[in-house]
């Protein structure tokens, strides 16, 4: 009888192994950029083609590997990094596994280039679905390339399911971000089909950040600094009146790898309550370092989460060191018991003696004299004044008569009053008093209405939301939004990542009505907006649409003018606890019942419900 259970072979062994590590080109991306960072290199350059479909090259400076290494990096569970299993307590460097290399020789054409600096040459070396395909010394700059090409091209299922060029890029530069942000000690280039995107020399951890998220991002910081035996915190966190709606520029590094921690994050929410709006999110960038033992990376594929040894005591930490960063700079309202420095004696005035003041009298004023005006007098040190009595009047008594009598108005006809013409009303009194009888409000939510056979009860956020819907559907599918101007355009800045966004969606968003007249590589200049968008709405606006769009723009040109249809309609809408006006209620209440499919909310939920007035007789029957 035959065995059930056999081995599998290294290249299907591979292929298993790179669903978990390489999920798409972003995750090749983050590899080879983190082996770059462990070898030392202190120059790298990311080159990515078709959105990394393509091609993805990491070129480094780094120490190089030579001929055996080379060859053995590939191999499953090869590393560098550990020896014995008490080092995956010790970790200091990015990788650890041996699994990378090995999954992404799977899936790709990959070409590794490297040379050792105390070697002349250096071994280049061609593999395509693990199969080695040649091996050859070369003469090589010092340092290791990397160029994976026609990424699952083996795997054409797995092919199939990647998004859009611009949402793979958009997840390519999330994770470049990451590694430039953790070593600031290091040079970074980035290029895409040709194109410079990023340069980032060596710099200190704040210009970093600003290079990165160019911009006015370096007023918007706020630095954090607090050392502890369990964590040091360094790094920066967000003015709160810069807070955005998405959650796109918030970083967590421990021991210079990014994490995500739902905990920490809360910590930081924690030392923001009270001074941050409603949905609002801080932008932030920290540091910590702690000691290697009292962590755990290794319970993640992607080791983006970790388990510390002291949660708690960590949360209380960073909780208390933003707290306290706020409100040093002045960011948050603290109790201060300094003194003003404004009111302290002068330093020239230390060794003078205070004058002993002095009373002078003049004793030849009189309050009752006719004279109007009295001598003139000066004191020490002034340049005198004169005192002028008033008028006498005749008799006082002169000033009360006729007190008890009613005073007299000219006749209303005499009295003329300068006014406007109103030719027309625009509502008449039976009109506001049909609506008055006919639209109620109920706790600043519900619109009541009643009909023949009961009454209607509309939701006042998801009908604006259905009206606004169509109404921007119809402006960008039939191309006639009207645009009011700006009497000062708006200069709007915004990261490199919500700047390509902008760019996929500008066609949409002048077809709403929007006027760009500049647009650059970290800000646009919007001359026009829409009718029926305040200038005060627009940067609120365009961060909601960045937020719901952050995870793909369809391709559908229709999908897309519908995604941003309902993401305007949300940021716009009346929402629930605004009190309306008769007249608005009115408004509402038509508009909706105008639009093409009135019972549903674009989000699908219900606008209105009826209550017939059987229903009413039911409740009351006994």
């Amino acid at each position: 009888m035959s065995s059930i259970i056999q081995l599998l072979p290294d290249h299907v062994a591979n292929q298993i192994a790179a669903g978990e590590v390489v999920q798409r080109p972003a995750s090749v991306v983050k590899e080879l950029l983190e082996n770059a960072v462990d070898a030392n290199a202190t120059d790298i350059k990311l080159i990515i083609k078709d959105a990394g479909k393509s091609l993805v090259q990491v070129i480094d400076n780094g120490k190089g590997m030579n001929v055996t290494d080379a060859r053995l990096c590939f191999e499953r569970h090869a590393t560098s990094k550990i020896r014995h299993a008490e080092d995956l307590f010790t970790l200091h460097t990015k990788g650890f596994r041996g699994e990378a290399l090995a999954s992404i020789a799977a899936i790709a054409h990959v070409e590794m280039k490297t040379r050792q600096p105390q070697e002349e040459l250096g071994t280049q070396i061609v593999i395509e679905g693990s199969k080695f395909v040649s091996q050859e010394t070369a003469v090589l700059p010092q340092g290791t390339s990397f160029a994976v090409k026609n990424l699952f091209f083996n795997i054409p299922a797995r092919r199939n399911f990647l998004k859009s060029d611009t949402v793979e890029y958009r997840h390519i530069i999330d994770e470049f971000q990451r590694v430039a942000l953790a070593h600031s000690n290091i040079h970074f280039t980035f290029y895409h089909n040709g194109s410079e995107m990023f340069n980032l020399p060596v710099s200190t951890l704040r210009q970093r950040v600003v290079n990165v998220f160019s911009g006015k991002t370096n007023e918007k910081l706020v630095p954090v600094h607090e050392e502890t035996e369990i964590v040091t915190i360094e790094g920066f966190v967000s003015k709160p009146e810069f807070a955005k709606k998405n959650r796109g520029e918030q970083f967590f590094f421990v021991n210079d790898r990014f994490i995500k921690s739902g905990y920490l994050h809360h910590a930081v929410m924690a030392a923001y309550d009270g001074i941050l709006k409603d949905g609002a999110q801080p932008s932030y960038f920290l540091y910590l370092t702690v000691p290697p033992n009292s962590i755990d990376i290794n319970i993640h594929p992607t080791k983006t989460e970790i388990k510390f040894d002291d949660e708690s005591a960590l949360y209380a930490i960073l909780r208390a060191s933003i707290k306290h960063s706020l409100g040093q700079f002045n960011v948050a309202p603290v109790l201060d018991f300094d003194r003003d420095s404004n009111l302290d004696t002068p330093y020239h005035y230390k060794d003078l003696a205070g004058a002993v003041p002095t009373i002078q009298v003049d004793s030849t004023f009189n309050p009752f004299s006719d004279d109007k005006v009295n001598k003139h007098y000066a004191g020490s040190g002034s340049s005198g004044s004169l005192y002028k009595k008033p008028a006498a009047t005749a008799s006082w008594e002169s000033l009360y008569v006729g007190l008890e009598q009613e005073p007299e108005f000219p006749a209303s006809a005499e009295i003329s009053f300068e006014s406007e013409e109103v030719t027309a009303s625009l509502f008449n009194d039976e009109e506001v008093e049909h609506a008055v009888q006919n639209v109620y409000q109920i706790h600043k939510k519900y619109i009541v209405s009643p009909i023949k056979s009961g009454m209607v009860i509309v939701d006042q956020q998801r009908a604006h939301q259905r009206v606004l819907y169509e109404q921007f559907l119809t402006n960008m599918t039939v191309h006639q939004a009207s645009s009011q101007q700006l009497l000062f355009p708006l200069n709007l800045y915004f990261s490199s990542g919500e700047m390509e966004l902008i760019s996929e969606l500008k066609l949409s968003l002048v077809n709403t009505g929007f006027v760009f007249e500049e647009t650059n590589d970290d800000h646009v200049v919007i001359s026009g907006i829409p009718v029926n968008v305040t200038e005060s709405e627009v940067s609120i606006l365009l961060e909601q649409l960045l937020s719901d769009l952050q995870d793909g723009i369809p391709e559908n040109s229709f999908s897309q003018n519908d995604s941003i249809a309902k993401s305007m309609a949300r940021s716009l809408a009346v929402k629930t606890g605004i009190s309306l006006t008769v007249k608005e209620q009115e408004n509402l209440v038509n508009g909706l019942f105008a639009c093409k499919d009135p019972n549903v909310s674009p989000f699908q939920k219900p606008t209105f419900i009826t209550m017939r007035v059987e229903d009413l007789d039911k409740k009351f029957a006994v």
